[in-house]
């Protein structure tokens, strides 16, 4: 499905009916890099209306001209949400550089926000900026080490768990994930902090967002790292804080059993939050 956006569209897909769900992936990839993590857990879950977005440059949706920075996606996005589910209140949930354009949309829409889950999130745009914790492998197979391809190698080059199931999840990962995206489109936006980052600071809340929120990190994450992330834990009293060991920017995949386990859990808690909410209302 296309939603129309000033001279351009934005491509979406739409799973379930029931409460709306908002999610966004990483940078430079597109909506399958998010539904092959949360999809085999929605399908054991009734009632939930889960819209999965490509963003701009990415799969299917075009690079529009007048998108050049993080503020125009932020723009792009909202304008997709006030066509598609126009009134609704929802939820959101985003991965990487997915999780802080959510949270642009939280500084931008506080008080529509049912849930808020935030997975290895990007929190400062600016690399040079980052803690991050070293680069490590902490589990290695000497055997499979042996055998990786160039492309083994840069499927793992976010893990820090290099056994044959990571491996096999890695490759179907890079197979279907961000193939058509333009590259060279995002790269002017990517490159440039001052387009990567938002013109405001997206953690300057006015107050605090009492939704139940999930905030989950890799304790190994070199991408994005695990310490900054808590500067923002105050802005979410209903917040679930977990930093995973054995877990890099690859963090879902590496922890299979736990992150299902985890995000259920918050669903739970958000279905709850909604049922007092419409109670109280």
């Amino acid at each position: 499905m296309e939603a129309i956006i000033k001279d351009s569209t934005m491509y979406y897909e739409v799973h379930g009916e029931g409460k709306p769900i908002i999610l966004l992936h990483g940078w430079s990839l597109d909506h399958f890099s998010i539904m092959s993590g949360m999809e085999p857990i929605f399908k054991k879950r009734q009632g939930w209306k889960r819209l999965y977005l490509d963003l701009p440059g990415c799969g299917k949706t075009p690079g529009a001209s007048w998108i050049t920075n993080q503020d125009a996606i932020l723009e792009a996005v909202l304008q997709v949400i006030d066509q598609v589910i126009p009134g609704e209140r929802f939820c959101l949930a985003g991965e990487s550089a997915g999780a802080y354009l959510a949270r642009g949309i939280v500084y931008r829409r506080p008080a529509w926000v049912n849930g808020l889950l935030l997975t290895v999130p990007l929190i400062v745009a600016d690399d040079r900026q980052r803690t991050l914790p070293p680069h490590a492998v902490l589990v290695e197979d000497p055997q499979l080490k042996a055998e990786l391809s160039k492309e083994d190698e840069e499927a793992l080059a976010y893990a820090v768990v290099h056994d044959r199931r990571v491996l096999a999840s890695a490759r179907h990962f890079m197979a279907i994930t961000g193939k058509e995206s333009d590259q060279e489109y995002l790269a002017k936006i990517r490159n440039d902090p001052a387009n990567y980052g938002f013109s405001f600071d997206v953690d300057a809340l006015p107050e605090p967002v009492q939704c139940p929120t999930l905030i989950l990190m890799g304790r190994q994450d070199g991408a994005v790292g695990y310490r900054d992330a808590w500067k923002i834990i105050e802005n979410f009293p209903r917040a679930t804080f977990a930093v995973l060991d054995r877990a890099g920017h690859m963090l879902e995949i590496e922890q299979k059993k736990l992150f299902p386990t985890l995000v259920s859990e918050w669903l739970d808690r958000v279905e709850e939050y909604i049922h007092q909410t419409r109670s109280n209302a």
